[in-house]
């Protein structure tokens, strides 16, 4: 990908993707954790492959949100409503939801318990936008 027009207002829709409670950064410690409650070896390998390719997803948002940020004018930053993050983070990339809650562990669940743990899995997957 190759954003070359700065747009402050799409960063703060796709931040949630990043940070959020639904967002790839929870689904990569969900899947990485709940994987130790699971007995059968298959499955655990499985869910280390999703978190290791939810990690990746990680990536290409924070990248996104890098260009969608980079060369921002002043004006833009207030015209789209960037300013209370950019106050806090400038134009660095933190992990938080468009609601500009800062990510926690908090959204995720590892119960231990293979059914309660995958359905939170597809809980949360089919949340996302």
């Amino acid at each position: 990908m190759n954003i070359k027009t700065p747009n402050p207002r799409l960063a703060k829709f796709i931040i949630t993707q990043l940070g959020g409670p639904d967002g790839e950064l929870a689904a990569s410690l969900r899947y990485m954790h709940q994987r130790y409650g699971m007995k059968n070896n298959k499955v655990k390998g499985v869910l280390t492959d999703i978190a290791t390719e939810e990690l990746a997803h990680v990536e290409l948002v924070s990248a996104i949100l890098y260009q969608l940020t980079r060369d921002m004018t002043p004006e833009q930053i207030l015209a789209d409503g960037y300013a209370e993050y950019f106050v806090d983070h400038t134009a660095g990339i933190y992990p938080q939801g468009a609601s500009g809650m800062p990510f926690t562990a908090a959204y995720f669940q590892s119960k231990g318990d293979p059914i309660t743990d995958l359905t939170e899995d597809l809980a949360a997957d089919g949340a996302i936008m």
